[in-house]
Order: C-alpha cells, then sequence, then structure tokens
C-alpha cells in the first residue's frame, strides 16, 4: 500500500466516522482499525488528528460544493437557479446518514480550536455564499446572504428532523424573497 492509497482509506474511513459519530468521539486508533492502514503508515501521512480532520473536511468541502455547483448550473435564471439549489437540498437531507453540515458539526464540537480547521469551515461557508450569490444573479448580495440563511436553517432542522420538508419549506421562502426583489438596491 502507498502513502496515496493509504491516504484515500484513511479519509473514507474518517469521513465515515467523523460524520456520523462526530470528530470527538472517534479517536486515530479506530480510523486505523477502520481503514486496515497500518498505524506507522497513518501517522506518516496524517502526523496528527488535525491533519486528518483538515484533509477531511477540505475533501469533503470539494465534493459537496462541486455536485452543489452540478445542479444549479444547468438553470436558464435565478428564479430555476435559486429553486434547483433548494431541490438539491431537498435529496441531500432525504439520505440515510444525513447527519446535518459536517463543518458546522465540526465547528460545534471544536469551536475555534484547531486554526487549520477552522479556515476550512470558514472557506466552505464563504464558498456556499458565492455560489448562491451567482445563483441569485448580479447585484442580489443582500439576497445571497438571506438564501445563506435559509440554507443552513433548513440544514439545522434538517439534522433534526430528516427529510424533505425543511428544504421544500426554506424553498417556499427563498421564492417569496425573490419575487419581492430581496437584495436590489
Amino acid at each position: 500500500m502507498d502513502d496515496e492509497e493509504a491516504r484515500t482509506r484513511l479519509l473514507d474511513a474518517a469521513e465515515a466516522l467523523f460524520y456520523a459519530e462526530g470528530i470527538q468521539a472517534v479517536g486515530m486508533d479506530r480510523i486505523r482499525t477502520e481503514s486496515g492502514v497500518p498505524l506507522k503508515r497513518l501517522y506518516k501521512v496524517f502526523p496528527a488528528k488535525e491533519a486528518l480532520v483538515t484533509a477531511y473536511l477540505d475533501r469533503r468541502d470539494r465534493r459537496w460544493t462541486a455536485s452543489l455547483r452540478g445542479a444549479v448550473s444547468g438553470a436558464a435564471d435565478p428564479v430555476e437557479a435559486v429553486g434547483a439549489v433548494f431541490e438539491w437540498l431537498a435529496r441531500w437531507f432525504s439520505e440515510p446518514d444525513f447527519r446535518g453540515c459536517a463543518f458546522l458539526n465540526a465547528y460545534g464540537e471544536l469551536g475555534t480550536g484547531p486554526a487549520a480547521v477552522l479556515d476550512v469551515v470558514r472557506r466552505h461557508k464563504t464558498e456556499l455564499r458565492e455560489l448562491l450569490a451567482d445563483a441569485a444573479g448580479p447585484g442580489r448580495g443582500d439576497l445571497a446572504d438571506q438564501l445563506l440563511i435559509l440554507v443552513e436553517g433548513a440544514t439545522v432542522v434538517a439534522a433534526l428532523d430528516p427529510g424533505p420538508d425543511p428544504a421544500r419549506r426554506a424553498a417556499a421562502a427563498a421564492a417569496t424573497l425573490m419575487r419581492a426583489g430581496g437584495g436590489r438596491g
């Protein structure tokens, strides 16, 4: 097993365990056991748990954001694009292993702890806000901020009560904001 294979196996195990059970609840020995990567190689690839957590969140950010961007990319106009965001969320919230936002979960567990982890969380939220600004259309920065609050709120509600309903309710609120010209002037 080379370092790249070990990295992939460790990240796969970390993502499954951290997302399902929490970062602090899962130790490095459990990651090693679940991944099948020898301890020496684990610490060669990720010298500390902070490095593994950062890499897990970074990889999840890239995949999550790319998937959401893909769902929005074919939209003909801002109304359709914003609707696509909430349709995508409804599908995500309905996945059997949905446990809320991995980034908010990490922040909730670690707070302002490890700087590298906090940087990934902040970058993810900035990217999400930029995606929403693109979806909302030019000159609608305030609307993007409002949409971000709807997305985050729906995600938290869905973490407590999984299923598509929180996304649908947030989509209705977003449609009201769009019709009201939210974020203009």
